[in-house]
C-alpha cells in the first residue's frame, strides 16, 4: 500500500477520492464539449483568479491579516504551483487555439505548441525534483509550501524519467482538430506515452507533493486516461491540460482541501499521507518539533527522524525503465521504417492510432 488509507478515516478518503475523479471528469466535458464551456473554463475564471491572487500578493506585503493568513498565500505561495498552473492554462488556450483554429493555431507552424507546453510542463516537474535531492539528499527538509519532503535518489531516477519522457512524445506536427470540433487530435500519442507519462507523473506527485498525491497523483491522472480509453482516444493531452488546469486553480484557491500541516494538523478527514511518514502524522509532527516547531523556516533540514524512501525508490525507478523502454522501441520502430520520429507518426499499426485518426480533420 503506497497510502495510509485506512483506519477511521479510510471511507472519507476513498470516497473524496471518487467525488473528485467523477468532478474532474465532468467539468473536463464541460469544457471541451462547447466553446462557452472552454472560454468560461479556462479565460473567464483564470482571469477572476489572477486577480485574487495579485490581490492577496499586495495585501501580504502591506501586511494586512486577511492576506497574511489567507490559505492561498500560506500554503501555497511557492513558485512550482503558480509555474505549473499558468503553464497549464496555456496549453488549454492553445490546444483551444488549434481546435478552432483560432489565429495562428490554424497554421502549420503553430503545431509543435502542444510538444513545447507539455515538456514546459514536464521540465518544471522535473526541476522540482532535483530540487528535492539538493534540498535534502536522504533527509527530511521543508518546501515552501510548509511541507515535510524526503530527498534522495529517487528523486534524480524521477528526474531523469521526466527528461527521457520528453524525447517519448513522438509526431509533433501531426496535431489536428476533431471532425466534431471538441477535441485536439495527437493520434500519436497512443496509449503507451499515456502509460510511461502516467507512471512518471505519478512517482512526481509521490515524491515532491507527497500530501497531495492521493488526489493529483491518483485521481486527477486517472481522470483524463479514462476519457482517452473509453470514449475520447487521440484526445488524452488535451483532458490532461483541461483537469490539470481545473484542479490547480480548485487546490490553488481551497489548499485546505487536502492539507496536512507542517505540525501534523489536517483540516478535514479525508486528507492523506503517504507511507514515507511512517507513523503518519505523528511523524510529521516530530519533524515539527524536532525542527524546532514555528522557528522551522523554509528549507530547514531534519535527519533524525526516521521516514520510509522504499516506495518512492521503487516507483521512480519503474518510471525510469518504462519511460527507458518506451524511447528504446521509438528508436527502433523509427530506424526499421527510415523515418524521423518527430515528424512522423510511430505508432501507426496500434488501434488506439487507428481510431484516433478516424476521429481527426486533417484537411
Amino acid at each position: 500500500m503506497f497510502f495510509q488509507v485506512y483506519g477511521a478515516n479510510a471511507l472519507a478518503q476513498w470516497g473524496m477520492l471518487l467525488v473528485v475523479l467523477l468532478g474532474l471528469i465532468l467539468l473536463n466535458e464541460f469544457a471541451r464539449r462547447t466553446k462557452t464551456g472552454g472560454i468560461i473554463t479556462f479565460f473567464v475564471v483564470p482571469i477572476i483568479l489572477t486577480v485574487y491572487f495579485i490581490a492577496i500578493a499586495v495585501g501580504a506585503r502591506a501586511g494586512a491579516s486577511w492576506a497574511v493568513n489567507n490559505q492561498t498565500h500560506v500554503f501555497m505561495n511557492g513558485w512550482f504551483h503558480y509555474a505549473k498552473l499558468y503553464a497549464a492554462l496555456t496549453g488549454c488556450i492553445g490546444f483551444m487555439m488549434i481546435k478552432y483554429k483560432w489565429g495562428i493555431g490554424a497554421k502549420h507552424w503553430f503545431k509543435p505548441f502542444p510538444f513545447i507546453i507539455v515538456a514546459i510542463n514536464i521540465l518544471i516537474a522535473v526541476v522540482s525534483d532535483f530540487e528535492s535531492a539538493v534540498m535534502g539528499w536522504n533527509k527530511w527538509w521543508l518546501s515552501s509550501e510548509g511541507v515535510w519532503l524526503y530527498g534522495g535518489p529517487h528523486n534524480v531516477m524521477n528526474g531523469i524519467a521526466g527528461l527521457l519522457n520528453i524525447l517519448c512524445m513522438t509526431a509533433w506536427w501531426n496535431v489536428y482538430p476533431s471532425k466534431d470540433k471538441k477535441d485536439m487530435i495527437w493520434a500519436d500519442m497512443t496509449w503507451v506515452y499515456i502509460l510511461v507519462y502516467d507512471i512518471w507523473n505519478f512517482a512526481y506527485t509521490y515524491n515532491c507533493l507527497p500530501t497531495h498525491s492521493w488526489y493529483c497523483g491518483i485521481a486527477l491522472l486517472l481522470a483524463p486516461t479514462i476519457a482517452a480509453i473509453f470514449w475520447n482516444r487521440g484526445g488524452w493531452i488535451q483532458n490532461r491540460a483541461n483537469t490539470l488546469a481545473i484542479w490547480c486553480m480548485f487546490a490553488q484557491v481551497f489548499p485546505l482541501f487536502q492539507e496536512t500541516f507542517k505540525d501534523g494538523r489536517q483540516w478535514f478527514s479525508w486528507a492523506v499521507l503517504p507511507v514515507q511518514y511512517p507513523e503518519g502524522v505523528e511523524t510529521v509532527k516530530t519533524l515539527y518539533e524536532v525542527a524546532g516547531g514555528e522557528a522551522a523556516a523554509v528549507g530547514t533540514t531534519v535527519d533524525s527522524v526516521a521516514a520510509n524512501p522504499t516506495a518512492m525508490i521503487v516507483i521512480s525507478a519503474l518510471a525510469l525503465a518504462v519511460n527507458v523502454v518506451a524511447l528504446g522501441y521509438i528508436i527502433y520502430v523509427s530506424r526499421k521504417r527510415k523515418i524521423n520520429p518527430y515528424k512522423q507518426d510511430v505508432f501507426i499499426n496500434q488501434k488506439y492510432y487507428k481510431d484516433a485518426m478516424a476521429r481527426a480533420d486533417v484537411a
